[in-house]
């Protein structure tokens, strides 16, 4: 029996043994997000948030029409229902998923790569006698026209200059009327950009004032109908976008300053 206790002593002390030895599995270091689903229903294409520069706009549409089809006929709402919802759509506001990375420059508008040259920089934003690699991107009157901030940093620089109202599609147009911006991204490099008012487009929304801090993707301002935006990448940092290519804005990587 003595003999029986001791070969049970031992066989319940391997088993403990075993039992400390047991691991568990190592916690990954990616952090499953606490929301994920994403909404793809109609609501997310037919349905998107609107900028709240497009309320007073669209209200002002609907109070028009109401009364010319009260004063006139019903044959009113053929051109008037169009247009109301064409304005909805223009001010359209979709959600972005921005990479939050400090060394990328971030497509702050959507719309085509209408043109990648070297320019000299505007003087107002402290960029440097030299030309810098200027990215264009085009924004037609079919393009969302919310612009958002291309980097994670502070504004340092803000230039507003009047001007004409001619094609920005694929010329230079220096008399246009712009917005010039510097920020001071989180790694210390200065990236300038400029809110172009094109041909068709008549107001440039940008409410932003010096020393703002803003993040990569966050959203800055808008040109209502058709118009371009610049941005001017550092010295030696090369795009990674292609001439002609279609640019989502928040979400196109347009050049990663680490390379």
């Amino acid at each position: 029996m003595k003999a029986k206790k001791e070969t049970l002593s031992k066989s319940a002390q391997v088993k403990a043994t075993q039992t400390k030895t047991v691991r568990m599995p190592k916690k990954s270091a990616y952090q499953v997000p606490t929301e994920n689903h994403v909404d793809t229903s109609w609501k997310r294409y037919l349905l998107p948030s609107i900028h709240p520069q497009g309320w007073p706009i669209l209200g002002g549409m609907l109070i028009v029409f109401c009364i010319m089809g009260l004063l006139t006929d019903e044959w009113s709402w053929i051109v008037g229902l169009p247009a109301l919802v064409f304005s909805y759509y223009f001010f359209r506001n979709p959600t972005r998923e921005t990479p939050q990375n400090p060394n990328l420059i971030i497509a702050p508008a959507d719309g085509l790569v209408s043109n990648i040259k070297y320019v000299v920089p505007p003087k107002e934003l402290s960029l440097g006698k030299e030309p810098l690699l200027r990215i264009s991107i085009f924004m037609s009157v079919f393009s969302v026209h919310v612009n958002r901030a291309p980097v994670s940093g502070t504004v340092d620089a803000l230039f507003y200059r009047p001007g004409k109202f001619v094609s920005v599609a694929d010329k230079d147009s220096e008399d246009n009327e712009r917005q010039e911006i510097c920020m001071i991204a989180e790694n210390k490099k200065r990236i300038g950009f400029v809110q172009i008012a094109g041909l068709i487009a008549r107001r440039i929304y940008c409410p932003l004032q010096i020393g703002d801090q803003l993040k990569a993707g966050q959203i800055f301002g808008m040109i209502r109908f058709g118009s371009r935006l610049d941005v001017f990448l550092p010295k030696g940092v090369e795009p990674k976008v292609l001439l002609g290519q279609v640019c989502v804005a928040g979400e196109t990587v347009l050049a990663d300053m680490s390379e």
